[in-house]
């Protein structure tokens, strides 16, 4: 289809057939990475073969985007691996880095010579997220004993291709396989000074960049090898200061740039090693492996099942799939797990090298098991995020208030806020589900246990999330918004209790640190859990003190995190913790529509005030021009909703009827200029990713030597010129990934008929759900739409959260 998905819906292994766990294509994949994806095979590139795909000259040009969207980060879809999803946000198209900007003015035409530009607010949270990750590794590592980097498989490691594939035959698997109930050590992270407080932006140790020569020693390598030089920057980054000899002696090290594929690392490798190179490289198999477990992540999968990866190494043309997994996990680039396999009704088995105390099966029965690979980064997460969660589980909460205190200010509440202050007074974890209308519930918690003395706090994944949790009474601030902030709401006003969670965990919002580096806090109230993945919930749940309490909020049925994980989907599934459901409907047409929707019902609304148009359309083309039509004059004229108060919502970047397309007519539309900074005009409408998987909508206000000024949820942001084309895109028109966490008053989703692939039911919810007063929908699939509502519920994502979770379920009685 011409509509790309979010970032993509080709998935590199979407071909193997691995069974009921294999997740499959998403529908959503922009979460901000690259915007397509290529078709499995294309371009398998055998090193020296010269298959087709793979030009033996030199490398294609290297697809590379900006920085990620909200939803993500790289974005995930809901299942399925993403190809191609180097940098987070739109891909230049095929023809080299440092293409044509947003509006098709050459990028990076800011005015001014950005020397010296200071440290930016992206660097600046991956520093603060860096310090906090370090620390988890720190406590990781005192539980277990250390390992040497790079031994070759030993024990278990070594016996677990063996184990699969007697499973695979039926036959039964080892002893020594399963038989050490003892964790396998991890690498201890490398000891750092501890921060106690997490610095500002401006305040951040600058990150000077790789040094000139660096680069051009890079940038000469890269052109030996028919590689765009553009990359040698980002490659120096990645390879250090030795980034040259790094290539030289191992090609396939350039598969590590984003945006870089395995065919077009095949040509830099054969230029550079001739005859040396072949398709059975050692070094090959490494890269590619690693690489597709990243792309696993980036569609949100945590690891892979190991039938499923070798399948998809032999389909890219490795010959020894089984050799190239081993040689992974020997290097220590990645890790494998085992895992019982859940029989329908049976109380979960905890993973391997789980807590001691259980039962050893019997030797004569076979025990089901899956073999599990994954990124060392996210299993270690995925591990602290359990730990984390058990610890508060199991502890009791601090006693802020007597019990009669605490039934008091249950009793004065009402519905479903009463249960929830009840189940908060005396468990350190709870879960809230619910719409938009739950969050006065959520804010009446917050007020009860301000009131009782706790330090209680709300955090959103992002700035319009965190305002409109503020405008709820209770929430921060007392007045509702009114409509027409909601597109670029106020930030929370001094001493609000909502902040964002980038900004909690960094110190920038909130409460600060106590001595021990923990939050200080008593309560924290967690909104939009759903965008929450494994890394982001391992840092949450790491920084809380003991004896703290921790409310996730939100509601199940819109897209996933755009990180890998579905942390509160498993969570939900899993019943370790209390769960409060909210009973508080959302009003009026809107809220009818999207309820229906939820439980896989396309129903017919009532709408005397039209807060529901359709718009039938018969091709991508008149898609667009229906769209502009309604933006700009009927939404006003008949609504009263203003162009600047309405979002554009559409499956994909790429196509006919995608965000570029639409935003390159609408700012002709509403804001015509010559695009003389980096495509941008004072006043353009634009959506900024200051880190991937997070997106800011904003507007521009200058450019200048500094950079381009832009204002995002009532704060300025300034993006250095060498970052505008890779962090900033036109926002007029967004994907649904992009738009969570926001609502406006008027919203227009735009479906052309190329766009039925991409939609699934939580797509359709999210994007529907945006809306406050007037929803329209330019319908050209059809058909598709009530289908897709009725049949399209979210893929599986691969995770392993339910079995670290699985101690920590009661045992039926």
């Amino acid at each position: 289809m011409s509509t790309e998905p979010e970032p993509t819906s080709e998935d590199p292994t979407a071909t193997v057939d691995a069974g009921p766990e294999t997740p499959g294509t998403t529908d959503e994949a922009d979460a901000g990475h690259a915007d397509a994806g290529r078709p499995v095979g294309d371009g398998a590139g055998d090193a020296g073969t010269g298959d087709r795909g793979v030009v033996s000259a030199g490398v294609p040009a290297v697809e590379a985007g900006p920085a990620g969207d909200e939803g993500g980060t790289t974005g995930p879809a809901e299942g399925g691996v993403v190809e191609d999803a180097g940098s987070a946000g739109e891909s230049s198209e095929p023809g080299g880095i440092g293409g044509e900007g947003a509006s098709g003015s050459p990028a990076g035409t800011v005015e001014g010579d950005g020397e010296a530009a200071q440290v930016s607010e992206a660097e600046a949270e991956l520093a603060a997220q860096q310090v906090e990750r370090e620390r988890i590794a720190r406590r990781k590592a005192e539980k277990r004993g250390a390992i040497d980097a790079g031994g070759k498989l030993s024990g278990t490691a070594a016996d677990l291709l063996a184990a699969v594939r007697a499973v695979e035959s039926g036959d039964k698997p080892a002893a020594t396989v399963f038989g050490d109930s003892t964790p396998a050590p991890r690498r201890p992270a490398p000891e750092t000074a501890p921060r106690r407080r997490p610095v500002r932006a401006e305040q951040a140790a600058g990150h000077a960049g790789p040094a000139p020569e660096t680069v051009q020693a890079v940038r000469r390598v890269l052109a030996e090898g028919g590689a765009p030089e553009a990359l040698a920057p980002q490659t120096a980054a990645l390879l250090g200061e030795r980034a040259e000899e790094a290539l030289r002696a191992d090609p396939w090290q350039l598969l590590r740039v984003g945006g870089v594929r395995p065919e077009q690392a095949d040509g830099f490798a054969r230029a550079l090693l001739g005859a040396a190179c072949g398709p059975d490289d050692e070094r090959r198999g490494r890269a590619v492996t690693v690489w597709l477990l990243e792309q696993a992540a980036l569609a949100g999968h945590t690891a892979l099942e190991l039938p499923r990866l070798t399948a998809t190494l032999a389909q890219r043309g490795l010959p020894d799939p089984d050799a190239a997994v081993q040689s992974t996990l020997a290097e220590g680039e990645a890790l494998a797990f085992q895992d019982a396999v859940e029989d329908p009704g049976a109380r979960p088995e905890p993973a391997s090298g789980g807590t001691g105390g259980t039962e050893a099966p019997d030797e004569d029965e076979k025990r089901p098991v899956r073999v599990l690979i994954g990124l060392e980064r996210f299993a270690l997460a995925e591990e602290s995020l359990a730990d984390g969660l058990a610890r508060l589980v199991d502890s009791a909460p601090k006693q802020d208030g007597s019990a009669a205190d605490w039934e008091r200010a249950a009793d004065s509440a009402q519905g479903a806020a009463a249960d929830l202050i009840r189940a908060v007074a005396g468990h350190g974890l709870v879960l809230h589900t619910g719409g938009e209308a739950s969050l006065a519930e959520l804010a009446a918690l917050l007020r009860a246990a301000r009131e009782l003395g706790l330090r209680a706090w709300a955090a959103a994944p992002g700035p319009l999330g965190r305002d409109r949790f503020a405008a709820q009474p209770g929430g921060g601030t007392s007045p509702a918004a009114h409509d027409s902030d909601l597109t670029a709401p106020a930030p929370a006003p001094e001493g609000s209790a909502a902040v964002t969670l980038a900004g909690l965990l960094a110190g920038t919002e909130g409460p600060g640190r106590d001595a021990d580096g923990a939050l200080d806090l008593d309560l924290l109230v967690l909104l939009d859990a759903p965008q929450l993945d494994v890394e982001a919930g391992a840092l949450l749940v790491e920084s809380l003190p003991d004896g703290a309490r921790l409310v996730l909020a939100g509601d199940p049925a819109v897209l996933w995190s755009a990180g890998p994980g579905r942390v509160f989907a498993d969570l939900l599934a899993a019943r370790v913790c209390p769960q409060v459901a909210s009973r508080r409907p959302d009003p009026g047409p809107l809220g009818e529509l999207v309820s229906g929707i939820g439980i896989g019902e396309l129903v017919q609304v009532d709408a005397p005030g039209k807060e529901v148009v359709i718009v039938p359309v018969r091709d991508a083309g008149e898609a667009v021009h229906r769209t502009v039509q309604l933006v700009a004059d009927s939404v006003p004229r008949a609504i009263g909703v203003p162009a600047e108060d309405t979002q554009v919502i559409t499956p994909g970047h790429g196509g006919a009827a995608g965000t570029r397309a639409l935003n390159a007519v609408l700012k002709q539309r509403l804001n015509p200029g010559p695009g003389r900074f980096g495509g941008f005009d004072p006043g353009d409408r634009v959506a900024y990713s200051p880190v991937p998987g997070r997106t800011l909508p904003g507007r521009v206000v200058k450019a200048d030597a500094d950079g381009l000024h832009l204002s995002c949820a009532g704060e300025t942001v300034v993006v250095p010129q060498e970052r505008v084309e890779r962090s900033v895109r036109h926002g007029w028109a967004l994907t649904a990934h992009q738009a969570v966490g926001g609502r406006w008053p008027a919203v227009v989703v735009v479906l052309p008929g190329d766009a039925a692939q991409a939609l699934s039911r939580p797509w359709i919810y999210t994007a529907f759900g945006r809306a406050v007063r007037h929803l329209s929908v330019v319908q050209g699939v059809e058909q598709a739409l009530p289908r897709a509502v009725a049949e399209g519920p979210a893929e599986p994502r691969t995770t392993r959260l339910p079995v670290l979770l699985a101690p920590q379920v009661p045992v039926a009685d």
